[in-house]
């Protein structure tokens, strides 16, 4: 694995950063892409990996990155990782903008940045496109309506891309994740850290970003007739959505 370039969004912190170390670990070339520059300096001195700033809600911004990673040839790869939620209310209170903002970061992000780097991997001839979904995706939950509907949009685009693309010889692997905990996630939804911590209170080993981006290296590492569609990744302490063990 020498050589190979992979493009990696919302790589400046929790499982983006994990999926740029361990990729850089295997021997990728990686182009990690964010908005917050001081955090990608940050990962560019512990990794090595080349950075870029990129708001992929807006369409200018990822195609000037891309036009900038393209200068450089082509890539192998691409991981749709930049994702994320907001709010926790129910649908009778929920907040449009909220769900707008959802949509424009889980789905229309992740078509943007697709769609800019789709010539380069149908050219490249065994591209893979790694989409970072979750099971929000799978199943709804009170107070998720907004999120799940954002994921289940993503995980629809997913699987129409795997039937399109797979007569260029392009993979498109799915993982989904369930409960990770992260320095930001449930910060950036909830917007208070003690109401974060709550979401994993008494879960005795709720998964790590390291332990998704584990998942994230295998897949990309195996070889290219081996596509993981689809793979859901919980720790044993959720055994479903709506199940969860706590001590």
């Amino acid at each position: 694995m020498t050589n190979k370039r992979v493009v990696v969004t919302g790589a400046s912190s929790g499982i983006g950063a994990a999926a740029v170390r361990a990729l850089r670990k295997t021997g990728w070339d990686v182009i990690a892409v964010a908005r917050r520059e001081d955090r990608l300096k940050e990962l560019a001195a512990e990794t090595g990996a080349q950075v870029l700033t990129c708001d992929v809600t807006d369409q200018a911004s990822v195609e000037a990155m891309a036009r900038q990673v393209l200068e450089g040839g082509g890539v192998d790869a691409l991981v749709n990782n930049a994702g994320g939620a907001f709010g926790m209310d129910y649908v009778a209170e929920g907040k449009p903008e909220d769900w707008v903002r959802m949509y424009n970061v889980n789905v229309l992000g992740a078509l943007y940045v697709t769609q800019a780097f789709l010539p380069s991997l149908r050219e490249n001839g065994h591209g893979s496109i790694l989409m970072l979904t979750s099971t929000a995706a799978l199943a709804a939950y009170e107070g998720g309506a907004g999120y799940c509907a954002a994921k289940a949009g993503e995980e629809a685009l997913t699987q129409a891309l795997r039937l399109e693309e797979a007569e260029h010889n392009i993979r498109v692997i799915e993982i989904l994740p369930g409960m990770v905990k992260t320095e930001e996630f449930s910060l950036n939804r909830l917007g208070d850290a003690a109401a974060a911590e709550k979401i994993y209170a008494g879960v005795e080993k709720p998964l790590t970003a390291a332990d998704v981006a584990d998942v994230m290296a295998y897949a990309l590492n195996a070889p290219h007739h081996v596509n993981l569609d689809q793979v859901v990744i919980r720790p044993v302490a959720q055994a479903a959505q709506h199940k969860v063990i706590r001590r």
